[in-house]
Formats: structure tokens, C-alpha cells, sequence
């Protein structure tokens, strides 16, 4: 079975489709710009170029970049104010005339490296962290989604979100080299085991290609381990939420 797999990204909007018994992407990606300033009808009508240009006329997984719950957006994190309280999946099945399931980008991110990557057959708690603009993070037992787990999210000191100080995009605006950039970024890690006590973390993103630049700075207890799926997952992952994934209910 074949869904389209639609990632959207602050600056990039990005899809193919994709084989979600094995994860292959079964054409090459298409991006389109997110379009500025990223408010509703702008975002459908770039999603609606990304079917166009496949010719799509069956259904469509989308990874979304807030907190989404049945559907609906509830924050608007790095987008427009005016996504908050709308219902992503209706919005663009409206424009598209085609069946939409929509999920939260980092959550689709995980599940794909938990369908076909570094997280198949891993058991207990697993983290992914996709390591980019800021920290976004999946969080699964035993293989089972526990959604918009926001991690990067979390307030780090005088009032700081922990992901302005420990993203990749921190690192680039500071010009940080990877061994102290890798230093906040443990921090970072840190307080998560603390919290949460995770089996395993997996880290994708950017950043994740340069993990020998800066594991000898991560002091955690807890392995570490590089993401497969690269700038697919968040497609990929997409894809595979339109289908029935086991979900944590809470």
C-alpha cells in the first residue's frame, strides 16, 4: 500500500510517496517553500501542490510542526499564531478532496525510525530526538507511541526553553564547535533521564551525521544511538501514521 507521506517544515514543505510495508520512498521527493508568513491557506495551498505534482488520489499522511491532538492543532510553537485550535486534517482534506491523518513532525520522525530504522525491535522506553531548528522528540514503550511529547520544550533556566540553548540551530547562531555545543546538548539529555528514565535514545537530524564531533561530551548512563532514515523520516513516518499505529492511551 502506497500513502503520501507530506513533511512540514518551517522552510520547507516536502512529500513523496511512500510503500508503507518497507518504508521505500516509491517516487523522489518533491519541496515546495513553506510559505511566509505560514498561515493556514498558504500552508493547503503548498500541500495541494505537493498531490498536484504526484497526481495523488489516495490517502495522505501529514507530520505536522505543533502539538496535535485529534487532528487539531494546539500550539503554534514555530508557525503562525493563527494555526492554533485548527483542524489540520480537515483544512486539508477540504483543499485536497483526500483522506489526510495528521501527526506531530517529531512523533512522525520517530515512527518512522521505529517502523524501518534504528528502533525496530527496541523494547522499554525509546526517545528520538531530532536534532535541527530546535529538539523534537518521540517518546515510545514497547514500540507503542506515547504522543506530542514535547521535550525540547521544557524550560532550561530564567525562564530559557531548553532547545534555544541546545538545538543545532543554537550552535550555528553561536558559532559553536561541536565539543561545546555537545556539552549543552548532554545538559539537555541529563535532565531528560532524569525525568523520564529512558531504555534508549536515538538521535536524528542534522546534527545526528556529526555524532563522532561530539559523543565523547555525552556523560549519560543511557545509549545513544545514530537515526537510519535521514531527511526521509519525517515523510516516511507521515506516511505510516495514516495506517493504524498502536498508540499509548493515557
Amino acid at each position: 500500500m502506497e500513502v503520501l507521506g507530506i513533511d512540514i517544515g518551517g522552510s520547507g514543505i516536502k512529500g513523496a510517496p511512500v510503500d508503507i510495508e518497507t518504508g521505500e520512498l516509491t517516487a523522489e521527493r518533491f519541496r515546495v517553500p513553506t510559505p511566509k508568513p505560514t498561515k493556514p491557506d498558504g500552508v493547503a495551498d503548498a500541500v495541494q501542490s505537493i498531490v498536484d505534482h504526484f497526481n495523488w488520489k489516495g490517502p495522505i499522511g501529514c507530520g505536522f510542526p505543533t502539538v496535535v491532538n485529534n487532528g487539531i492543532s494546539m500550539t503554534k510553537s514555530n508557525i503562525h499564531k493563527s494555526w492554533v485550535g485548527v483542524a489540520v486534517d480537515k483544512l486539508l482534506q477540504e483543499r485536497t478532496g483526500l483522506p489526510v491523518t495528521v501527526i506531530n513532525d517529531a512523533d512522525a520522525a520517530g515512527l518512522a525510525e521505529m517502523s524501518f530504522g534504528a528502533g525496530v525491535g527496541k523494547t522499554g522506553l525509546v526517545i528520538t530526538v531530532t536534532i535541527g531548528t530546535g529538539l523534537g522528540t518521540g517518546v515510545f514503550y514497547d514500540g507503542k507511541l506515547i504522543p506530542n511529547f514535547e521535550l525540547g520544550r521544557i524550560f532550561y533556566k530564567n525562564g530559557e526553553i531548553i532547545e534555544y540553548f541546545a538545538a543545532d540551530s543554537a550552535r550555528k547562531k553561536e558559532n559553536l564547535s561541536y565539543k561545546s555545543w555537545g556539552k549543552r546538548f548532554n545538559k539537555f539529555l541529563k535532565h531528560t533521564v532524569r525525568i523520564l528514565s529512558p531504555d534508549l535514545f536515538i538521535l536524528g537530524g542534522g546534527a545526528s551525521k556529526k555524532m563522532d564531533k561530539f559523543i565523547d561530551t555525552i556523560t549519560i548512563d543511557v545509549p545513544v544511538i545514530a537515526a537510519e532514515k535521514g531527511n526521509d523520516a519525517g515523510i516516511i513516518g507521515a506516511a505510516v501514521a495514516a495506517k493504524e499505529w498502536p498508540v499509548v492511551q493515557i
